[in-house]
C-alpha cells in the first residue's frame, strides 16, 4: 500500500510539474506571530497596501451544492478575521452572496455586490456560474479569483481572472496515466454529467490521455441535472461490459448516488474520483463504509499533519462544528492571495474596482504564495496555478495520504 501511495503522488507531482512547474507541499511550520496557514502572505515579498478593501464571495450557501459553497466562504472567512487582526494597515470587510449553483442566479449576486461596492471578488466557487460571472467582471475590469473552478474556460481570454485550484485538464490526465500506469489490465468505464463543464472537461482530458497510452475504455455512458438520481442504466453498462474501474469526474451528491446503487446491485469495482468528490462522507443519508477504497486527486488533505494544515482544521472545527475539506482550505488561500496582490500592487483603499484589478494583474505573475492547497504557488498571466495535486484515498472513514 505504500508503494502505491508512493508512485501516486510522484505521479501527480511530475503532472503538474510538467503542465506548470508547482510543488503542492505544506511543511512551513505555524508561529504564534503569524497567521498559521499564510505566513508568508502576511510578510508581502514587496509594495505595502493601506485602507479598507471590500471582497465579495460567491458561491452556492444553500442547495444540493451548497456544502463547496459555504466550506468556500467559511474558509474566507477565518482568513478575514486573521488578516484583520495584524494590524498590517489593510482591513478587508467580506460580504458572500448566495448563487444556488446557478449562472443567473450567480450574476444577480455579483450585482448585488457591485451595489455594495465591491473592489475584488473572491469566486465563484464551482464553474458554470463562475464562466458567467467571469465574463461580468471581465467587462467590468474586476480583479477575480476563484477559489475552486477549475475549468480553463473560467480563465480563457479573460486577463483579470485567476484560479486556486488546480485546473481540469490537469486532473483529467493525471487520473488517466495514473490508472494506466499503475492499475495494468484495468477495464475501464466513465460516467459523467454532460450539461456541466467541469465533468465534461475532465472527462474530455481523461479520454484523450487514456487514448495516447492505451488505456482499455470499455463503457462511458452519460447523465444531467434531471437525472442525477438514477444510474441503473449506466451501472448495468459497465457491469456487462466487464468494468473493474469507474472513473467519476463529478461531484460528490451524484457520485454518492452511484456507490449506493452499484452496492445496492451487487457490483464492486474500484471508483476513482476528482476533487469534486471531496465532500462525500458528509453527504447526508449516505452510508460513509460505502466510500472505502475511493481513491481522488485533491490539493488538501485535512488529515495532514503539519501544524500549519492542524491550526486551520482546530479553528474551522471550533468555529463551524466540522472538518473542512478541501474548497474552505481554497476559500481561505483565496483571500490571502488578494492580500499578497494588494500588498505587491501597493494598492489603497480609496482606489476603484477598476485600477486595483489593473494593478493585481500586473504583479499575479511575480508573487508567490504558501497556504494550505500548496506551498509556493505562483500564477501565469493566463490565470493558471502552478502547484500540484495530492493524492488521498479514503479508508476508515476518512482521507489518508501516504
Amino acid at each position: 500500500m505504500k508503494k502505491f501511495f508512493g508512485i501516486l503522488l510522484a505521479l501527480a507531482m511530475v503532472l503538474s510539474l510538467a503542465a506548470c512547474g508547482g510543488n503542492g507541499g505544506n511543511d512551513t511550520p505555524a508561529t504564534n506571530d503569524n497567521p498559521p496557514a499564510s505566513a508568508d502572505a502576511a510578510q508581502p515579498s514587496g509594495g505595502s497596501a493601506s485602507g479598507t478593501f471590500k471582497i465579495g464571495g460567491i458561491g452556492p450557501l444553500t442547495g444540493g451544492a451548497a456544502i463547496y459553497g459555504n466550506a468556500a466562504m467559511n474558509g474566507a472567512k477565518i482568513a478575514v478575521d486573521e488578516i484583520n487582526a495584524l494590524n498590517s494597515g489593510v482591513t478587508l470587510e467580506f460580504q458572500a452572496e448566495d448563487d444556488q449553483h446557478t449562472p443567473d442566479i450567480s450574476v444577480n449576486a455579483y450585482n448585488t455586490l457591485m451595489d455594495w461596492g465591491m473592489q475584488v471578488l473572491v469566486g465563484c466557487v464551482t464553474t458554470g456560474p463562475c464562466i458567467a460571472v467571469a465574463a461580468e467582471t471581465y467587462n467590468d475590469r474586476v480583479f477575480t479569483l476563484t477559489p475552486s473552478a477549475s475549468s480553463t474556460d473560467v480563465i480563457s481570454g479573460k486577463d483579470n481572472t485567476f484560479q486556486v485550484c488546480f485546473t481540469d485538464p490537469n486532473q483529467g490526465t493525471g487520473s488517466a496515466d495514473y490508472i494506466s500506469e499503475n492499475m495494468s489490465g484495468a477495464k475501464v468505464a466513465i460516467i459523467y454529467k454532460n450539461d456541466d463543464a467541469y465533468s465534461q472537461g475532465i472527462r474530455d482530458t481523461f479520454v484523450a490521455e487514456a487514448a495516447s497510452k492505451g488505456l482499455e475504455i470499455v463503457s462511458e455512458t452519460t447523465f444531467n441535472e434531471s437525472t442525477k438520481t438514477e444510474f441503473s442504466v449506466q451501472l448495468t453498462a459497465a457491469k456487462s461490459a466487464g468494468a473493474d474501474l469507474i472513473f467519476l469526474p463529478m461531484y460528490y451528491e451524484p457520485a454518492s448516488v452511484i456507490l449506493t446503487q452499484a452496492d445496492q446491485m451487487g457490483y464492486a469495482p474500484t471508483f476513482f474520483g476528482v476533487d469534486g468528490m471531496d465532500g462525500i462522507l458528509t453527504q447526508p443519508g449516505f452510508n460513509t463504509q460505502l466510500a472505502e477504497g475511493v481513491m481522488l486527486l485533491t490539493p488538501f488533505s485535512a488529515d495532514a499533519t503539519d501544524e500549519r494544515t492542524q491550526s486551520f482544521v482546530s479553528k474551522y472545527n471550533e468555529l463551524y462544528g466540522e472538518t473542512p475539506n478541501q474548497f474552505a482550505a481554497d476559500g481561505y488561500d483565496a483571500v490571502y492571495i488578494v492580500y499578497e496582490a494588494l500588498q505587491a500592487a501597493g494598492c489603497s483603499g480609496d482606489m476603484s474596482a477598476e485600477e486595483i484589478c489593473e494593478a493585481i494583474i500586473s504583479v499575479m505573475p511575480t508573487i508567490s504564495v504558501d497556504g494550505l492547497t500548496g506551498q509556493g504557488m505562483t500564477w501565469s498571466s493566463t490565470g493558471e496555478v502552478s502547484k500540484a495535486p495530492m493524492a488521498v484515498v479514503i479508508k476508515d472513514g476518512v482521507y489518508v495520504t501516504p
